[in-house]
């Protein structure tokens, strides 16, 4: 068995977040699709069984089963564009079935996938209280013209704008506290963005529900932030750029493109890197 290690969303061939990529002719049980993830030790793993026209697809942390990852999905069309080409290929992912197209240029291998139907909730005021709290903030710290609140793109992602660039390279939470509080909350990931234009987001994910400080780049993330900003009307359809991990010294990109029907599927795309052993 072949462990691939490949960079998803890469800026300019550097960077990216490192996912951990697994083909296997059988499905593996979960305690060694869970060991195999902790010696990996990246923020995720992911596992495809081919099952007739589909892949069946799993997500690891290092300590827990992750439903869905947005950035090893696109580590995993590398790995399948390399062995069987370009094309649209199926996962069977644990909440549906998503598109990875696969498109091999050149010297480069670009990957897109489509989410599951998203939707967006307002945040409880008790649970608002303590998100700003274990992240050090006050409402002086944030965006008034972008509220909180909470985006289902497949996993839960808190949406909190900040109105200083400063500030969010300052990000500092509790860990501990935070793993308590997303897993008790379910939410995969919290996103902490700076709005740049109404193109070009700057953003920066924790992941302590996952055993993980910080995500350098976060394509659930990316899905959850647009469908964000198609509920609130701020931009409604067509496509944004997200800058995530440049704090983290890993450069990332994520491109996004939606369109302005409630709740459908959103496209994240992204550039990979091999990295080598």
């Amino acid at each position: 068995m072949k462990i691939e290690r490949i960079s998803a969303f890469s800026y300019e061939n550097k960077g990216g977040n490192p996912a951990g990529v697994v083909l296997t002719d059988d499905l593996l049980s979960d305690e060694e699709m869970l060991k195999i993830a902790k010696d990996v030790n990246y923020s995720e793993t992911v596992f495809l069984t081919q099952e007739n026209d589909l892949f069946l697809t799993k997500y690891f942390s290092p300590e827990m089963e992750i439903d869905f990852c947005g950035h090893a999905t696109i580590a995993s069309g590398r790995v399948l564009g390399e062995k069987f080409g370009s094309g649209i290929y199926k996962l069977k992912i644990n909440n549906g079935i998503i598109n990875l197209d696969v498109k091999l240029e050149k010297e480069k291998i670009i990957s897109s996938f489509s989410s599951l139907q998203t939707s967006t909730k307002d945040i409880d005021i008790d649970v608002k209280k303590q998100l700003l709290e274990i992240f050090n903030l006050d409402e002086d710290d944030l965006n008034p013209s972008f509220p909180i609140r909470v985006s289902n793109s497949g996993n839960l992602h808190p949406i909190i704008f900040l109105n200083r660039e400063k500030k969010l390279a300052q990000m500092n939470y509790d860990f501990e506290k935070a793993k308590d509080f997303m897993r008790k909350h379910q939410f995969v990931t919290i996103s902490l963005i700076f709005f740049k234009s109404e193109d070009l987001f700057y953003s920066r994910n924790a992941f302590a529900y996952g055993g993980v400080y910080e995500d350098p780049a976060t394509g659930s993330a990316a899905v959850a932030l647009a469908e964000y900003l198609r509920d609130l009307k701020f931009k409604e359809s067509g496509t944004i750029e997200i800058l995530q991990g440049f704090d983290m010294n890993q450069p990332s990109k994520l491109i996004v493109n939606y369109t302005d029907k409630a709740n459908s599927s959103i496209n994240v795309s992204g550039e990979t890197r091999l990295i080598k052993n």
